[in-house]
């Protein structure tokens, strides 16, 4: 835990972070070339962990928002290259 926050297991990089990052329009593959300590599987994980509450400062919300931005954008990256 980082400031109140959930942390990725051995690692001071946040849950909040990693889904902020995705939001924000950076890619897994840039996440991974500015932060090469997280794996796919441990960025993956943040978007499928169990929501947390306003009361740890990320509302349900944000985290849907980020996780269907994610899933649009590698659905198109998909479709782009058939």
């Amino acid at each position: 835990i980082r400031f109140g926050k959930p942390c990725i297991k051995g690692t001071r990089t946040s849950v909040y972070d990693v889904l902020s990052w995705l939001a924000s329009g950076m890619s897994v593959e840039d996440i991974i070339s500015d932060f090469p300590q997280l794996t796919k599987e441990q960025i993956l994980a943040c978007c499928t962990k169990e929501l947390p509450d306003e009361k740890a400062g990320c509302p349900y919300e944000f985290v849907l928002i980020v996780i269907l931005i994610f899933f649009a954008k590698s659905y198109f990256q998909i479709v782009s290259q058939a």
